[in-house]
């Protein structure tokens, strides 16, 4: 098995990164963009997690396979919040 070995120091970093995108969403909540508001939100949201699954799910050093079942997650994923959304925004 080929192990990578990640630095401890690239795991603060990327967790200083998750909590200025936390306090990012969170300052966010109070600035009102109207219609930008839930783009902006996902957005900030969609990064946070490409962030955790590469890094802390370690996919990033993971074989094509693996990387294939995550990029088919997520697509679904992406694919279940579209559908919401057309519902969420097709009501009056």
């Amino acid at each position: 098995m080929n192990e990578h070995v990640v630095p401890l120091s690239l795991y603060f970093r990327i967790a200083a990164a998750l909590m200025v995108l936390l306090a990012l969403t969170i300052g966010m909540a109070f600035v009102d963009l109207g219609e930008f508001n839930l783009v902006v939100a996902m957005t900030i949201a969609v990064v946070k997690a490409v962030l955790v699954i590469l890094y802390f799910m370690h996919v990033r050093y993971s074989s094509r396979v693996t990387w294939v079942v995550a990029s088919a997650a997520f697509f679904w994923l992406s694919i279940l919040f579209v559908l919401t959304m057309t519902d969420f925004l097709s009501r009056s």
